[in-house]
């Protein structure tokens, strides 16, 4: 993968024992280049110095540090020896103290002047050792540094004991000159044969320990001085320009190479698509400004917001925030990245259902990411608000940002991001986007610049079918719809009774050979278009890849406790499943891996799967352009052929879009017109978020008055919209009926103060909005739990249910009244009374079930709640979720939507009761059956659950083979693993192995936090002197 920066590469060469007979030179002293005795010595100039020696030498490659350099007069740099030219020199001054010496007696008195400094200098005479001292040192090696300020602080350290004393020779008292001055002479000698050998090691030494230990002075500097070449230039210019604060710590994006590496190892990424590298080297994402990147389905936009929080996690230490909008997405992501986690040294949180802490715990030593459904990641930034921590969230991604137009959830995600933005300068914001109409819109609200691009890795050739022709879709044509082919299969009149449509002549096309994809309008024509298609298969198809579809057969009985949906039973062999909401999460996930690895040719489901995991096929066929009984919004209708063509598989992708007569002309509309706008939500449902978000505000003291609430208003999408949206009322009148609204549910009480109005939030506003709790129903959960106090039954988990079984769940009931009252007639005497205690006696259930008329007026919100409770409470003491659909004559897929919700719920509930001290009994009650709700599973299995991606089955197989807590998992060997537990993948055993690890060193982590946090002293410590003040 490209960085896009440019690449520095240094060329470092090892210097290797060399022949002296290859460095002899001018330079090299006569001795030692041969000749004979009889070769004068070369006269030194006068005017002599030791950089002169080295300006006329060409520079030699670099060398090694570790070698020993001077070995046999081993050189730094070839023909320019230091010691070679340090020796001659010698050489030279040796010859001119032995001829003075020699000839002492004849020589005039030798001519004392006082120097500078005090030292000693013969008129007449220029020495090496003097031009050390006493010339500076121009262009000096680095290397030499060292030698240079040793030599300089010795001739200091002597000037200052010398004083300004001047030298004179020794005489003795009876005036013997000649003895006296050869005596000097031969000392003089001695001296300075001495110094030039102390000189000639102590260089030597210098140079040695210079070469040997890492040196004060850059490696690049020496470099430079070593070899000036282009390549070192650019090294040089590289360093100039980082920063001593820099963040850049490698050259993949300024992430360091193993992130490289691993998205090689991990995901087999070897390069990024163009787009991808231009995006990531945008000025607005260098200088961490907020960005909204807009691309067709399956992009690759993932990638690029991957990179970027791996960027914030560990160049810059600060925590981060994934905004995903499925539960299954989340689970997905968290899997994915917790291998990165793991050889990255940072947290992998997992926010969605019951799972997730508020607040976070604070990790002192590494950053965590949290990845978060769009429901929790609202409290999660509100508890990091309210705790003081929003400093340390770096960097919020949301995927699907174009969901803010998406109804109640839309309203959450825009009151997320307008609280990031109005409270963290520092945070910034990356949103992924599908390509929208008012884009500047969002452009507006977030203060993020955008970058569109309409890349695709394979080409999508777009179709519709009418009748049993074929036609291209040319938006930019006049005619919309251009022909292209007929359908070439013959159809008996049997089939074509039963495929109008001509389904099985598209999917015979491309399958088993390529996938296929088929999305039908309502979850039963999943199921009976898959059959179909099975009908008319040849037999071949059943001898494509058989033995892993018998594997496939006996996981999906595994998963069922031994039952498998029949129409499964029947398709599976052909390569053929279905997929929707009604299958539980077990059966998603085996039919998707199935799907992935081609076990599986071809799918049909619901609109569903367009919007969640990426499941890729060759031919993307719509069934029809309705999701149920509403026509297709072009959203929906680009997010499902989207689908089609698999990256690195496929050459081309297809779509076709199966029409009837009546409905061409809307089909032109809805592939020809462009895309649809996203406006805000926070006035959806009477105005429902607007509330929610005014209630937060107030309790986390964001704002306190009107004033305050209309100012941060002015940072909401809302707000850049209301032209648009406020049309019968101003936003500020719309404020302002909220907060009246507000105050008459007794959520917040106004008070006057000197400034005003002062808005407060009161102990049940800030239950509701610390839990999530819907404001529909925060005040009938109030009262439930208010009455479940009086009479909590506590020999049967049945009350607690109730309590917690969600309220929007209740519409989606319709009771068969045979199967209440026999379920009803199980219960026991207790939980009878109990049933009579909330609303539901005995005589109206029997009376139903007879079918006999009710004069006495019930509640049938809570005689449905009681119902959904009574699945609950048999799905917690049976663990069988197909047994009990079963009994209560329920799908599948509802129950375990059911189940899902209501863990979630329960955890809203416990952390509601949490705020108010008349529920304190509810909060141990609920710690224990969230848990149970969440996994539903016989409790030696609990533990095992809390992995991510190890299911109900996987857990008994895990269990069974000795593998009993987390803790195991994470010391296993994924080799070991895949071996021992069957049909295990290796790539499966990885992804479990590093989640479980994960797991454990979260727990150990959030332990350790606890530990240092009892230990530390405290700041607030009150001192002698204080204590005394006090007293």
């Amino acid at each position: 993968m490209n960085s896009g920066k440019q690449k520095i590469k240094i060329q470092r060469v090892s210097s290797r024992k060399r022949s002296r007979d290859v460095l002899k030179s001018q330079l090299t002293p006569a001795k030692k280049r041969g000749g004979g005795g009889d070769t004068c010595f070369q006269q030194c100039p006068k005017t002599w110095r030791l950089s002169s020696i080295m300006a006329d030498t060409q520079a030699a490659e670099y060398c090694s540090d570790a070698e020993d350099l001077f070995g046999d007069y081993d050189s730094i740099l070839e023909d320019s020896s230091v010691l070679a030219k340090l020796d001659d020199a010698e050489q030279n001054e040796r010859q001119r103290d032995v001829r003075p010496a020699a000839h002492a007696n004849a020589a005039d008195p030798p001519d004392f002047t006082p120097l500078k400094d005090g030292v000693r200098k013969p008129s007449g005479e220029d020495v090496l050792t003097d031009s050390i001292f006493d010339e500076p040192f121009e262009d000096l090696p680095p290397s030499q540094l060292q030698f240079e300020e040793q030599v300089r602080g010795n001739a200091k350290r002597s000037r200052l004991q010398a004083g300004e004393k001047t030298s004179t020779p020794s005489r003795k008292p009876d005036g013997s000159g000649e003895a006296g001055g050869e005596r000097n002479a031969e000392d003089q000698t001695r001296r300075a044969s001495r110094a030039r050998r102390s000189v000639t090691d102590q260089l030597k030494r210098t140079m040695v320990c210079n070469g040997a230990a890492p040196s004060a002075v850059s490696r690049t500097a020496a470099l430079k001085e070593a070899v000036v070449t282009e390549e070192i230039s650019v090294a040089m210019q590289a360093m100039e320009t980082v920063s001593a604060d820099t963040t850049d710590l490698g050259p993949f994006f300024g992430l360091p190479t193993k992130v490289k590496d691993l998205m090689y190892k991990l995901r087999g990424i070897k390069t990024l698509y163009d787009w991808q590298e231009t995006c990531l080297n945008l000025d607005c994402v260098q200088g961490r400004k907020n960005l909204i990147y807009s691309l067709p389905t399956s992009g690759g936009k993932t990638l690029v917001a991957e990179i970027l929080v791996l960027r914030e996690l560990l160049c810059r230490k600060n925590d981060c925030l994934f905004i995903l909008p499925y539960i299954s997405l989340v689970q997905e992501k968290v899997r994915g990245l917790a291998s990165f986690g793991l050889e990255l040294d940072f947290m992998v949180e997992e926010y969605a259902g019951s799972k997730g802490k508020f607040p976070p715990v604070k990790r002192r030593g590494r950053a965590s990411l949290y990845i978060a459904t769009i429901e929790k990641a609202h409290s999660l930034v509100n508890s990091l608000i309210e705790t003081g921590r929003m400093g340390k969230l770096g960097l919020v991604v949301v995927d699907e940002l174009h969901m803010l137009g998406d109804g109640s959830r839309g309203a959450l995600i825009e009151m997320t991001l307008a609280k990031v933005l109005y409270v963290s300068e520092t945070t910034q914001i990356i949103g992924m986007s599908a390509t929208l109409g008012n884009i500047s819109d969002l452009q507006t609200f977030l203060r993020a610049e955008n970058y569109t691009n309409d890349f695709r890795p394979v080409q999508l050739k777009e179709y519709v079918k009418l009748k049993d022709s074929i036609y291209e879709v040319k938006p930019k044509e006049q005619e919309c719809f251009r022909f292209s082919r007929l359908l070439n299969f013959k159809y008996s009149s049997a089939m074509q009774k039963v495929d109008p449509d001509h389904i099985i002549a598209l999917v015979t096309e491309v399958i088993p050979t390529h996938s296929c994809l088929v999305f039908c309008p309502t979850k039963k024509n999943c199921e009976n278009v898959a059959a179909m298609i099975c009908k008319y298969l040849k037999e071949e198809f059943l001898q494509q890849r058989a033995a892993e579809k018998a594997v496939l057969l006996g996981e999906l009985r595994d998963a069922g406790n031994g039952a498998v949906c029949p129409v499964l039973r029947r398709t599976v062999p052909y390569g053929l499943a279905y997929h929707h909401s009604g299958l539980t999460s077990e059966e998603r996930k085996l039919v998707e891996e199935a799907y992935s690895n081609g076990v599986l040719c071809l799918l049909t489901c619901t609109s569903t799967l367009a919007a969640g995991i990426n499941l890729p096929a060759r031919r993307v066929i719509l069934r029809s352009p309705y999701v149920a009984s509403d026509f297709l919004k072009r959203s929906q209708y680009k997010q499902m052929v989207g689908r089609a063509g698999r990256a690195g598989m496929d050459t081309v992708g297809e779509s076709v879009l199966i029409l009837q007569d009546k409905e061409r002309h809307m089909a032109e509309t809805l592939v020809c017109a462009p895309m649809e706008n996203c406006f805000s939500n926070l006035l959806h449902d009477d105005g429902k978020g607007l509330l929610s978000l005014i209630l937060s505000l107030v309790g986390l003291n964001i704002a306190s008055s009107l004033l305050q609430i209309g100012e941060f208003m002015r940072g909401t999408l809302l707000s850049v919209q209301q032209g648009q949206l406020c049309v019968e009322t101003s936003l500020q009148e719309a404020v302002r009926r909220c907060v009246d609204l507000l105050k008459d549910k007794g959520l917040i009480t106004v008070a006057e103060d000197s400034h005003g109005q002062s808005l407060q939030v009161t102990k049940l506003g800030k239950a509701t909005y610390k839990g999530s709790v819907d404001l529909s129903y925060s005040d009938v959960l109030y009262r439930d739990l208010s009455k479940g106090l009086d009479g909590l039954l506590l020999n049967s988990c049945l009350h607690l249910v109730y309590l917690v079984t969600p309220y929007d769940m209740i519409s989606q009931c319709k009771p068969d009244w045979m199967t209440y009252f026999r379920q009803f007639t199980l219960l026991s005497a207790a939980e009878q009374k109990m049933s009579a205690a909330v609303g539901v006696p005995e005589s109206f259930v029997a009376r139903k079930a007879a079918g006999q008329t009710v004069k006495k007026s019930v509640n049938m919100e809570v005689v449905r709640r009681m119902y959904l409770a009574l699945v609950l409470f048999t799905l917690l003491k049976e663990t069988n979720l197909w047994s009990v659909a079963d009994k209560f004559q329920l799908s599948r897929g509802f129950v375990q939507t059911l189940l899902s919700s209501s863990s979630a719920f329960c955890s809203c509930v416990f952390h509601f009761t949490e705020e108010l001290e008349e529920f304190w009994p509810f909060k141990a009650l609920l710690t224990e059956l969230t848990r149970r709700l969440s996994y539903c599973v016989k409790a030696e299995l609990v533990p095992l659950m809390e992995v991510a991606g190890v299911t109900e089955s996987r857990a008994k197989q895990l269990y069974n083979a000795g593998y009993k807590t987390p803790t195991h998992l994470a010391n296993a060997d994924p080799a070991v693993l895949s071996r021992t537990i069957e049909h295990l993948y290796k790539k499966q055993a990885n992804q479990i192995v590093a989640s479980a690890k994960m797991l454990v060193n979260e727990k150990a982590a959030a332990l350790q936090e606890e530990v240092d946090e009892l230990l530390m002293i405290p700041s607030d410590l009150p001192s002698a002197l204080k204590t005394q003040q006090l007293l």
